[in-house]
């Protein structure tokens, strides 16, 4: 077993983050969140990644935080703990390249959480997810930031403080999971969603995700002239007028290196 509590490779232009704490069911401690951070970045600025892809060793994805972390800490201490364990919610958010969570067995609490985070998700059939933080006495309010995203207030209000689980097709219907997949199905259906991803132009995806990320802090209409703005960057661009060209030659475009 590698003593890499995160493992990294690349492989045709998808960049691999793979949780290697299976044996304590890749539950969260400071190394092994420092290494999840690093990696991302690491990803984030190696030209020859355009796409990251997070899974897990072993049966499941990742259950949250190690509780045995959760004691003789001060206040103080708790915090600095806290803010270093969910860098990675901020870090996602930051990053330009899209991010896919490929999900199997429990993803629990922060688990859940980066999955959530990731800007797709992929899961198993009989995967698991649950905020589920409150059943031992404490809360799930990092998973909470990208929840209220995606479903809203009263969902999230609902999953937080119950800490009740729903199944992988439940999360897909509440929009947490892009799609569910036979569980020998997750690796290829994750592989295929990332090479058509990794096909389209850099520039497009980097400005696309820009975009998409705005207009969740912004009212409508300021939100859509911001969207032609960014639009307008993009249609001045090499990767824009080689992929209309192309289109209408009737061939496969050939994008710019970012």
């Amino acid at each position: 077993m590698s003593s890499e509590l995160i493992l990294t490779r690349k492989e045709n232009r998808i960049g691999f983050i793979t949780l290697n704490r299976p044996e304590a069911m890749n539950t969260f401690i400071p190394e092994f969140a420092n290494q999840l951070d690093r990696a991302l970045w690491a990803m984030e600025k190696d030209d020859d990644v355009r796409v990251i892809v997070i899974n897990a060793a072993g049966k499941h994805f990742c259950t949250g935080i190690s509780l045995d972390q959760f004691k003789n800490k001060t206040h103080q201490e708790y915090r600095k703990f806290l803010y270093g364990i969910d860098a990675f919610y901020h870090t996602l958010d930051k990053l330009n390249k899209p991010t896919i969570a490929s999900v199997q067995g429990f993803a629990l609490a922060n688990g859940a959480g980066l999955s959530f985070a990731c800007d797709m998700t992929v899961a198993a059939e009989t995967a698991t997810f649950g905020t589920t933080a409150i059943n031992v006495g404490l809360i799930c309010l990092g998973p909470a930031a990208p929840m209220t995203k995606i479903i809203g207030k009263k969902k999230t209000m609902e999953m937080v403080l119950t800490g009740d689980m729903i199944s992988a097709a439940e999360a897909e219907q509440l929009g947490l999971v892009n799609k569910v997949v036979g569980d020998e199905d997750l690796e290829a259906e994750t592989l295929k969603l990332a090479e058509k991803l990794v096909s389209k132009s850099p520039t497009a995806l980097r400005i696309g995700k820009e975009g998409l990320k705005r207009l969740q802090d912004v009212p409508y209409h300021q939100g859509l002239d911001s969207m032609d703005d960014l639009f307008a960057t993009l249609c001045a661009t090499q990767d824009a007028e080689e992929g209309v060209q192309a289109f209408l030659e009737k061939r496969e475009p050939v994008w710019k290196e970012c």
